[in-house]
């Protein structure tokens, strides 16, 4: 990882991840100092847990920073690498904190934006495979512009990753900032929230409670399954490539939810049945990624089979049901002057 290493001596790059104690946020924290990053962490706590970042504590490159990203903030010293992905992404949290969600992919990108701008780092948006909404074309490629309700109780979320989508990509053109997109498709892994409302956590938490899992409609539609591991490796292989289009990371392999379900009891050794539920409003038929343009520019494709990572993934969730969860102020944290601002 060379970015940064020329201007900074022997410093090493510093990165900031916005969201970074959430799931995704904190895996990527936690690869990015195994990279030689110093890393900036920043999360209000709206669903993210110091639990996620905790064993990260004792790190010398680590630092917390408690502020919404809504309201400007500004970081000391330089970075090299902004990762913006704080956003509620759960089904539970549309209908919960629907107006959050709306601030976090316009005011909290837009001040993610300028704070790139007036440090010169380069720019991530983590976006999601939500922009295609209920997809017509199968499986999704990055120029298919989707089907996706603008009044549903799923808009806040997809549209809220859409204009995000949109204003990186002003600044792009407008200022020359160097920004890259990632179009996130159904992630997994440990360290979801077991109320995040999304199938794999119900599903897991069901079986290990030995609940009846709840599928949604017929359980036929279908999700492509991608571990939290190859998301990470595929989100550093953008950020260091040339690329400043859109690019899906995912996997292409396709289940259905019932065949997601059966997995889990299988894999969970749960005596679980299945019941069947009313299908939400809006929930998309069959969602998988096209990731040509992302093997041809980053050489990347997932690696993890299903079976291994829910595997994993149970394992975490039943460590984490017989053990006490941590203290949430076992971790040294300060939180920013909202008027703090960046330019």
């Amino acid at each position: 990882m060379d970015r940064g290493g020329a201007e900074g001596g022997d410093r090493g790059p510093r990165a900031l991840v916005t969201g970074g104690a959430g799931f995704l946020g904190s895996h990527l924290c936690e690869r990015l100092l195994s990279e030689g990053y110093s890393v900036v962490c920043v999360d209000n706590l709206s669903t993210g847990v110091l639990e996620n970042v905790a064993h990260l504590e004792e790190h010398p490159g680590f630092e917390y920073i408690e502020h919404d990203v809504t309201l400007p903030f500004g970081i000391q010293g330089s970075l090299d690498e902004i990762y913006h992905f704080a956003s509620p992404a759960s089904p539970v949290d549309f209908e919960r904190i629907p107006i959050e969600i709306l601030k976090a992919g316009a005011l909290g990108t837009h001040n993610s934006l300028e704070l790139a701008l007036s440090t010169g780092a380069r720019f991530m948006l983590a976006s999601t495979s939500e922009v295609y909404g209920d997809p017509l074309v199968h499986p999704q490629h990055e120029d298919y512009r989707g089907n996706v309700s603008t009044t549903g109780v799923r808009s806040v979320y997809d549209e809220a990753k859409r204009y995000a989508e949109a204003v990186t990509m002003a600044y792009h053109r407008y200022h020359g900032l160097d920004t890259r997109i990632v179009r996130v498709f159904n992630t997994y892994g440990p360290r979801m929230r077991p109320e995040d409302g999304r199938m794999i956590p119900n599903f897991i938490s069901q079986a290990l409670a030995g609940r009846p899992l709840s599928v949604y409609g017929e359980g036929t539609q279908t999700r492509s399954l991608q571990y939290v591991n190859d998301l990470v490796e595929g989100v550093l292989r953008l950020m260091k490539s040339h690329e400043s289009r859109p690019v899906n990371i995912g996997n292409p392999v396709e289940y259905s939810v019932g065949e997601v379900a059966e997995m889990v009891i299988e894999l969970s050794g749960s005596r679980s049945e299945i019941v069947h539920e009313p299908l939400p409003a809006d929930d998309p038929r069959r969602r998988c990624p096209d990731i040509s343009r992302a093997r041809e520019v980053l050489g990347w494709e997932p690696r993890t089979p299903a079976s291994e990572g829910l595997q994993k993934t149970i394992g975490w969730f039943a460590r984490r049901s017989n053990s006490s969860p941590l203290l949430s102020g076992g971790i040294g944290v300060h939180a920013l002057d909202a008027q703090q601002t960046t330019r």
